[in-house]
């Protein structure tokens, strides 16, 4: 299945000097190739 959606989206990769929650090092889409991902996008208010 995954096969079918190959090469159809081609996201940015993330920028380098952006500050990752509970990660012990910068994150690329790289380490995430051919696994679900999700983002979970909040703020302070």
């Amino acid at each position: 299945m995954a096969a079918r959606f190959e090469g159809a989206v081609n996201a940015p990769d993330f920028p380098t000097d952006l500050e990752w929650l509970n990660a012990a090092r910068p994150l690329s889409l790289r380490n995430f190739r051919g696994k679900l991902v999700l983002l979970d996008f909040w703020t302070f208010c």
